[in-house]
């Protein structure tokens, strides 16, 4: 039982080590350009946008291998899972795509790209839909990620229970 107990707490301490992959951001309120709401960024982050006809474009690009694109326009759908699995399609059909990495969350998923057999990149997705609004997250398409890049931009855009 003393043996259980050690080992019980030693799994508790190296559960309690692991840092946060975000930890490093900070909030970032993305109402000033004209999109209500927040994301974890770097302090160092510049926002740009381009407002289309149908859409809003929200760059947010930091250090680090934080470059993440934004995509703001009425919603298509309520069900966030349905536009995200669709996305989903599309990524599929990309002639570099490779697999899924991580389809855990039903609004989102991680992929990864082989241009080559020494040129691994990784990407995701996640939709949120808030109120009338679709938000389509994604990394930046120029440059190539590495999966800890890739995953620390999908949690500081994930939201912690602010999706309706």
């Amino acid at each position: 039982m003393k043996n259980l107990f050690v080992f019980l707490s030693i799994l508790f301490f190296l559960g309690s080590c692991q840092s946060d992959p975000t930890s490093h951001l900070k909030k970032l309120s993305l109402l000033p350009y004209g999109v209500s709401l927040e994301i974890m960024a770097p302090d160092s982050a510049k926002v740009r946008t381009m407002d289309l006809l149908v859409q809003k474009d929200i760059t947010v690009r930091g250090e680090d291998g934080y470059d993440l694109q934004i995509f703001a326009s009425d919603a298509t759908s309520t069900d966030a899972a349905k536009i995200a699995s669709e996305l989903k399609g599309e990524v599929k059909n990309n002639p570099y795509f490779s697999k899924i990495v991580d389809e855990s969350d039903a609004n989102g998923f991680i992929y990864e790209t082989k241009i080559d057999s020494t040129t691994i990149s990784y990407g995701f997705q996640l939709v949120r839909v808030k109120g009338d609004k679709e938000f389509i997250f994604q990394n930046a398409l120029a440059g190539t990620f590495s999966e800890s890049e890739i995953r620390t931009m999908y949690q500081a855009v994930k939201g912690k229970g602010d999706e309706e």
